[in-house]
């Protein structure tokens, strides 16, 4: 918008400044022939006044040839017969016998322009002939547009500049609402733009704010319903619990007790994760090279146990990604949980994340047998799993904004991989 702004006035005091530059130069030439023209006159009325005292053409010569050497003019004297003195007169020249009519007057001919003055002498009519060249028309004429073009230059450069300060103005507050909104869009309702520029953009700025202030009240609103909705189910849960602990059959007691158990896990699970992001803030980051340290570190031991060589290859500063702690730290002891449960006792793992300010890849990979390449579908695993680690691992990349990717690695065994993104 700011490189539009500025090409819009560019090219409008472009338009006005060659709207006022054709004309004045059109009059500058014009002046400036008009000058010649004027000072040719002058200089061939004053020879008339001597031409017209002096009739003696032996006198005259000398005073004509003076004049004539001296000027940047061609000045000739053309006495009655026929006679002329100094500079010669192009034959075959109409405007002689219009000057013998006794006008005197200008002419245009190749090369510039012809001055005629008649004088009446005691004998007869004398002309006397001034050519003006085209260079003494043009004379000054190319440093007076030189400086209108400078001018103009320079008008031009102050209207860009006053043109870029107005744009920058306008577009700052605009950038600056922009990017509020981005952040808005990306989770973070803490984003605020503080209303700048024109009016329209002031108002715009307003209602983006406001729409930030109720969008985060609507999500409180809503965590709070489900939170109030989970602790309305403890009530019924707790009766279901004394009722399977009233069964007679101790069998049938105990399968219902364990469902109960689960239900309230879930329950649980309910309320923590409707409370996480109003612990948390609306947008949860992490330092995934810090999550993955710490359960590197306690799944070390049960690989040490196992007889597992165990690798892990970090960097050395963080890696943020948009993704709360607790979750990342679920979806690795569930990826975890699956090489240990699934590839034989000895086989080695080997956890890595790496990435940049673009992408974060967290990595755990085995040399057990492999995986389908639909294991990241609930329920599609194979070998007698459900499938549910790996799909918490791609509901957790996938809430991040990234992807779950399954392959089979050349030397034998699985890799997953979760692609992440790092905080906007």
């Amino acid at each position: 918008m700011r490189r539009q702004v500025a090409w819009l006035v560019t090219a409008t005091t472009l338009l006005v400044v060659l709207a006022f530059l054709l004309p004045l130069t059109l009059l500058l030439r014009t002046l400036a022939a008009d000058r010649a023209v004027a000072q040719a006159v002058q200089e061939a009325q004053s020879l008339a006044v001597v031409v017209a005292v002096v009739n003696d053409p032996a006198q005259l010569e000398p005073v004509v040839s003076l004049v004539d050497s001296g000027s940047e003019r061609d000045v000739t004297v053309l006495l009655p017969g026929g006679r002329t003195i100094g500079s010669p007169v192009p034959a075959g020249s109409r405007s002689l016998a219009l000057a013998d009519t006794g006008r005197a007057f200008t002419a245009q001919v190749a090369g510039g322009r012809e001055v005629f003055v008649p004088v009446d002498t005691q004998n007869q009519r004398a002309v006397v002939r001034s050519f003006v060249p085209d260079r003494l028309m043009r004379r000054g004429l190319v440093p007076a547009v030189a400086v209108l073009v400078a001018l103009g230059a320079g008008l031009l450069l102050l209207a860009v500049l006053v043109a870029d300060r107005l744009a920058r103005g306008t577009v700052r507050p605009v950038t600056a609402l922009a990017h509020a909104a981005h952040r808005l869009a990306a989770g973070d309702l803490t984003a605020r733009v503080e209303p700048a520029g024109p009016p329209e953009v002031r108002e715009v700025g307003a209602a983006v704010n406001t729409l930030g202030i109720r969008v985060g009240e609507l999500l409180v609103a809503e965590r709070e319903s489900v939170a109030d909705l989970s602790h309305r189910l403890r009530t019924p849960l707790t009766a279901l619990r004394l009722d399977a602990g009233g069964l007679r059959d101790p069998d049938e007691a105990a399968r219902l007790g364990a469902d109960v158990a689960a239900l309230e896990r879930t329950v649980d699970e309910v309320i923590r994760t409707a409370r996480r992001a109003m612990r948390e803030g609306a947008r949860a980051e992490c330092d995934a090279a810090a999550v993955v340290r710490e359960r590197a570190a306690f799944w070390q031991v049960l690989a040490e146990d196992q007889g597992r060589d165990w690798s892990v290859a970090l960097p050395d500063g963080p890696l943020p990604v948009r993704l709360a702690a607790d979750d990342l730290s679920a979806a690795l002891d569930a990826l975890l949980a699956n090489v240990f449960a699934h590839t034989p006792e000895g086989a080695a793992v080997e956890v890595r994340a790496h990435g940049d300010s673009r992408a974060v890849e967290v990595e755990v990979a085995d040399r057990g047998p492999g995986l389908p390449p639909a294991a990241a579908d609930r329920g599609h695993s194979g070998g007698g799993s459900t499938g549910l680690g790996l799909d918490i691992a791609r509901r957790t990349a996938e809430a991040a904004g990234g992807r779950l990717e399954l392959t089979t690695r050349p030397a034998g065994g699985a890799s997953v991989t979760m692609h992440l993104r790092p905080p906007a």
